[in-house]
């Protein structure tokens, strides 16, 4: 099926890392070299949180693709806050700053703050070089102490803004979680870091592909993660409660889809209201809506079990496995049965 016959709607975000699966792969138009800073008792959850951002970037086709680096100061082994020893790719001195985008330091909770020579150097260097300078927790410390900070606007772990103030007067403390300040970074604590990289990478993703990785990395924000629906659709309180009952309706009735007319009709308001609504709020009519909802279902069930493709057209509603095949193409790229074999793949 042509490529012009897809659907776009707001589920798409939740099918884009699947989308042409091992064929006809997103083009990168650009590449970012992303280095990490880890001490001794770096935060692994602040580290990780930022890390996820970045690969997940990679798997929804993100049209810039993000290489990472991992060193610490000495080259050896860095032990996180939970006493998780963790490799990295070489020492500090191994980071050829003018080959990066982004030198990302990651502090913790009992990270000594002190001066570190080497680092003060390569902080300056990479400066020079035009990288973003970022610090996760408190790590944002030794990017103000090389005096690079002076002029900017900084987030850091309230334990130590009092001294931040104190030994760096001409930083200006928030009381934000994160801060993108022009080519400076930086987050408070570890559930900050993951919405920090997302402000950076802003710079280089559309809206769709950002909401692609909020879809797979932010769908349990909110108390209830909801399985085939989309989390800009889920957390949207300023949907009308007609269309918010129309989408329950759907998400319930996957293997008998109820007619357009029916669900205006059970919501109380016309056909033509419910397709205005579903126009005005959601760009899509709710026909598209509905089997794009039915066909996530349908790539879960491909993808994660071992049902044959004739039961899972039933159970999602399509009424002959031809018409099932044919819409599963026109969304995915490819039939159903080339599908389960590609994501399976190693």
């Amino acid at each position: 099926m042509a490529k012009s016959a897809r659907f776009y709607s707001p589920l798409i975000s939740k099918n884009r890392a699947f989308i042409d699966m091992g064929d006809g792969e997103a083009a990168i138009v650009g590449k970012r070299r992303i280095a990490f800073v880890l001490f001794d008792h770096f935060s692994l959850m602040a580290f990780t949180g930022a890390l996820d951002v970045l690969v997940t970037a990679n798997l929804v086709k993100a049209p810039v693709q993000y290489h990472v680096m991992v060193v610490s100061i000495d080259g050896r082994r860095a032990m996180s806050d939970l006493g998780i020893e963790v490799a990295v790719d070489g020492a500090l001195s191994d980071l050829r700053e003018e080959t990066l985008d982004c030198l990302m330091l990651c502090g913790g909770y009992r990270l000594a703050m002190r001066s570190y020579p080497c680092l003060t150097a390569k902080l300056r260097a990479a400066d020079y070089a035009g990288c973003l300078l970022g610090g996760l927790w408190n790590g944002a410390y030794f990017i103000a102490a090389a005096g690079l900070l002076d002029g900017y606007e900084c987030a850091f772990h309230p334990d130590g803004r009092a001294m931040m103030a104190e030994e760096f007067p001409g930083v200006t403390i928030s009381a934000q979680n994160h801060v993108v300040d022009l080519e400076r970074a930086s987050c408070a604590g570890a559930n900050s870091s993951l919405d920090m990289m997302l402000s950076i990478i802003r710079r280089d993703c559309d809206a769709a592909c950002i909401a692609a990785i909020e879809e797979v990395l932010s769908c349990d924000k909110a108390p209830k993660a909801l399985d085939i629906s989309a989390i800009s659709v889920d957390q949207d309180l300023t949907l009308p409660p007609s269309l918010k009952s129309a989408l329950e309706l759907m998400h319930h009735n996957i293997d008998e889809p109820l007619p357009v007319g029916e669900l205006a009709a059970c919501v109380g308001v016309s056909r033509r209201q419910l397709e205005r609504l579903f126009g005005n709020c959601l760009k899509t009519t709710p026909a598209r809506y509905y089997l794009e909802l039915r066909l996530t279902r349908a790539r879960q069930l491909v993808q994660q079990t071992n049902r044959n493709l004739a039961d899972i057209a039933v159970a999602t509603g399509f009424v002959s496995i031809s018409h099932f095949r044919r819409c599963f193409g026109q969304l995915f790229g490819m039939s159903p049965g080339r599908f389960r074999k590609a994501s399976r793949k190693d």
